[in-house]
């Protein structure tokens, strides 16, 4: 090979090795939060539909409004996180699948009708102030305050259950750390020394004590079943899974077991 050849070949590898990173650093805002704002005609439509439900608002500790819709019934109260891509509201269809049950479905920054823009830092922080918040609601039972997180939301709801007490906590196609999921889908990138946003639950599970409800989506195609395993093997508390075969990431809900799993473990069933 021609030393002029090699070096040409060089400084493409040199280009790849130090631009890829560099764009996946850059880029990663976006790749790990996929915002989704509320449009007026989808608010207007809730507003309609579900007359007894009430948007919440909260200035963070920084000053930024974040926005969750409460769903008014008897304790228990669940506090819900979703996903990267969720725009909350379409929970609010899904819930009657719990009637009796209060609830706080949040938005994350630059979310449904929140401001600002999302980090691991900051939905945490927010996640923190709406489990006091929902303290000082009227009939809420400080001893049955539930969390629900969904995918990305597992890792907020993990963080707030290491931060506050709660009666239990539930936990829909969970991840051990979001730099292992990382590295399972980008494995050719030292991705983990990139993160901004490490949602480390794995850390975490070890000292958690209060109970755990576990879906576990057979075929996820997002975070594979493994790293949901690892965190749920990790979790100190009394747990239960259920592996929902043949569910994808998205279709969990469509389990005819996970509705009724989740009445029972909030003790309504």
């Amino acid at each position: 090979m021609e030393s002029g050849t090699f070096a040409q070949i060089a400084k493409v590898a040199l280009a790849v090795a130090v631009g890829l990173p560099l764009v996946v650093y850059l880029m990663q805002d976006a790749l790990v939060f996929h915002r989704q704002p509320l449009p007026d005609a989808r608010r207007a439509d809730i507003a309609r539909r579900f007359p007894s439900v009430q948007e919440v608002f909260l200035p963070a500790k920084d000053g930024t409004r974040i926005q969750a819709w409460h769903v008014k019934a008897r304790a228990p109260l669940v506090i819900y996180f979703g996903g990267n891509g969720e725009e909350t509201s379409w929970m609010l269809e899904e819930l009657r699948q719990a009637p009796g049950v209060s609830w706080l479905v949040t938005s994350y920054r630059g979310y449904g009708l929140s401001e600002g823009s999302p980090s691991e830092a900051a939905l945490v922080a927010d996640a923190t102030q709406w489990y006091d918040h929902a303290l000082t609601l009227p009939g809420v039972d400080p001893k049955r305050v539930y969390v629900f997180g969904r995918s990305l939301g597992t890792g907020v709801a993990t963080a707030l259950a290491s931060q506050r007490p709660l009666a239990g906590v539930i936990l829909s196609t969970p991840y051990d750390s979001l730099g292992a999921v990382a590295r399972h889908h980008y494995g050719f990138i030292a991705v983990e020394a990139l993160l901004k946003h490490r949602f480390d639950s794995l850390a975490k599970a070890p000292a958690l004590r209060q109970p755990l409800l576990c879906f576990i989506a057979e075929r996820d195609e997002v975070i594979p079943p493994v790293h949901a395993e690892r965190l749920y093997a990790a979790w100190g508390g009394v747990k239960q899974k259920l592996i929902l075969a043949g569910a994808g990431h998205n279709t969990t809900d469509d389990d005819p077991a996970f509705w009724p799993a989740i009445r029972k473990f909030l003790g309504i069933s």
